[in-house]
């Protein structure tokens, strides 16, 4: 068969020489053992936990070896498309603090550009019509019910399914047959024309698996399209090889594809970046555990982070304690270091499923929360309320002094330890919204309504805003000894028949009247930011409610 005309029917472009090509996309000029590693989404809208896994991991191999981090949209798939999806993978990205040095829509060297796959699209055919000359591809005109017809009788004979072999159609289609085919106007896509053997082993160095064996690929795996796209395959070979990338860490779903990959980068001549495959995030389901799914698992999307409020630090922690094992006791020493001085190292990436536990980032991010000043949680509750929040949340920093006495109190800044009472943003609104209006609900009273009454009532006589703590306490208890309680804890104690309750319950009446909640900090200071008008009208409020 005449390769070099059909390559020209095929393609009927003059295409650059492909050495061009190379002095367009010069070796980057980097310090030995600098990484280039790059972050390459689809443009769906839908970005994941798995792709803040593997960017955590690539950001920090690129950067603390003195490297590039680029971003690139693997937009091959048109129908995948979603409008505004790159921006929504760059702000995901920039709140958990993931720094490109190049890549689409982000301000640096473009040596290397264009970042979309579609826009490279010379570039691909340029290499497909080479391979076709070279007899390493050539056009199938299989249609997708003849398709999914070889795929059924496949299944049936319990062959391994794909085209490949006796089940490559268009392979041995004669020179006559295929230009019948063309001349009629047959759409056809471009396939790669394996030389593998499945009966082959191959040895393959993994970055993180260490030693592994791979079967050599014989599919004739699609590499350019109907619509003259190339393939996801095809098209990651090329850019990796001409954006210089040295290292790729990527999900172990794609150790399926390595074989595929493996022969692209021989056929084509390429030396081939270092693989990485990372293992994949687990969750216990009952008995067992499964990958985290985008159906059943809210907490699999990145905007649930955002828009629950988790503390971006926190996430990265919890990460990297899934990421590289040896960083969990490195943070417990060094709580307070920028995450950067850790020294991330591939040998240290887990071989199998990283269990995901949200119980266990809820405690991390309670205690970065802990860390920070009474502003600067108002400046993280703020952004979060801004974006998230309601017009009602979004009124609470109408006083920000007012906020900061509340925060002081719910932190306990000040003292000598911290609380550690807010696990995100949205739940932190939810704890401090006593402060600024009266709960709907309330927690359950622990007394008959007589009972609670009577403590209400007694109290709010006696009770003055300008009593300090010690005076405002000796006056519950003054209520509690005159209703029956005893107004010493341990009195109660020690002979607990003698009363209906200790002080402490008293205390807690008083607690739901004014806050809804069983539970809170310091109940003299929260009254004292309340101030005397609103505590008196929730003590009276309260009173006035039926049981």
């Amino acid at each position: 068969m005449n390769t070099e005309k059909l390559a020209e029917r095929l393609f009927p472009e003059q295409y650059p020489p492909l050495a061009s090509y190379e002095d367009k996309y010069p070796p980057r000029n980097l310090s030995k053992g600098a990484e280039v590693t790059r972050l390459a989404p689809s443009p769906t809208g839908f970005i994941h936990l798995g792709n803040l896994f593997v960017a955590i991991a690539n950001e920090r191999i690129a950067h603390q070896s003195g490297g590039i981090l680029y971003l690139r949209i693997e937009d091959t798939d048109e129908k995948r498309k979603v409008d505004g999806a790159v921006e929504a993978v760059k702000n995901a990205l920039r709140y958990f603090d993931i720094k490109f040095d190049e890549g689409a829509e982000i301000e640096g060297d473009n040596t290397y550009a264009p970042w979309y796959q579609r826009q490279r699209a010379e570039i691909y055919r340029a290499f497909v019509k080479e391979l076709v000359k070279k007899g390493r591809a050539y056009p199938c005109f299989c249609t997708e019910d003849e398709l999914s017809a070889l795929r059924e009788k496949q299944t049936a004979e319990k062959r391994i399914t794909g085209y490949y072999g006796e089940f490559a159609a268009c392979r041995a289609l004669s020179e006559e047959e295929i230009y019948r085919r063309l001349d009629a106007g047959l759409p056809y896509v471009i396939r790669l024309k394996s030389s593998g053997d499945p009966e082959h082993k191959l040895k393959f160095h993994d970055e993180i698996k260490g030693e592994i064996s791979v079967t050599e690929n014989d599919q004739d795996v699609v590499i350019l399209k109907s619509d003259g796209i190339p393939t996801y395959h095809f098209a990651h070979a090329i850019d990796d090889h001409f954006m210089r990338t040295t290292l790729v860490i990527r999900g172990e779903e794609w150790l399926s594809s390595l074989p595929i990959h493996i022969e692209l980068f021989q056929t084509l001549g390429f030396e081939r970046p270092r693989y990485g495959h990372n293992c994949s995030l687990m969750k216990q389901d009952g008995e067992t555990r499964r990958k985290l799914s985008k159906r059943k698992d809210p907490e699999l999307s990145l905007e649930f982070y955002r828009q629950e409020g988790y503390f971006a630090r926190a996430v990265k922690v919890y990460m990297l304690t899934l990421l590289n094992s040896n960083f969990e006791e490195w943070y417990l020493k060094n709580p307070e270091k920028p995450l950067e001085e850790f020294r991330f190292s591939v040998n240290k990436m887990g071989k199998s499923g990283a269990l995901f536990d949200l119980n266990k980032l809820n405690d991390i991010s309670a205690n970065e929360l802990s860390r920070l000043s009474a502003e600067e949680m108002l400046a993280f509750l703020k952004d979060w309320a801004d974006e998230y929040g309601t017009d009602g949340q979004r009124a609470y920093f109408k006083d920000e002094e007012y906020m900061l006495r509340v925060l002081n109190l719910c932190m306990g800044t000040g003292g000598k330890k911290r609380r550690k009472d807010f696990v995100t943003a949205r739940q932190a609104m939810e704890f401090i919204r006593y402060f600024f209006e009266e709960e709907s609900r309330r927690d359950e009273y622990r007394v008959d309504a007589q009972t609670k009454n009577a403590i209400l009532k007694s109290f709010g006589e006696k009770y003055s805003y300008s009593d300090d703590a010690q005076t405002w306490f000796s006056k519950v208890k003054e209520v509690a000894a005159s209703l029956g309680f005893a107004a010493e804890t341990k009195d109660y104690k020690a002979n607990p028949e003698a009363y209906k309750g200790s002080v402490a319950d008293v205390a807690e009446v008083l607690r739901i009247a004014l806050t809804g909640r069983a539970n809170t900090p310091d109940l003299w200071t929260v009254m004292q930011i309340l101030g005397e008008e609103v505590s008196r009208k929730r003590l009276q409020k309260a009173t006035e409610e039926r049981a």
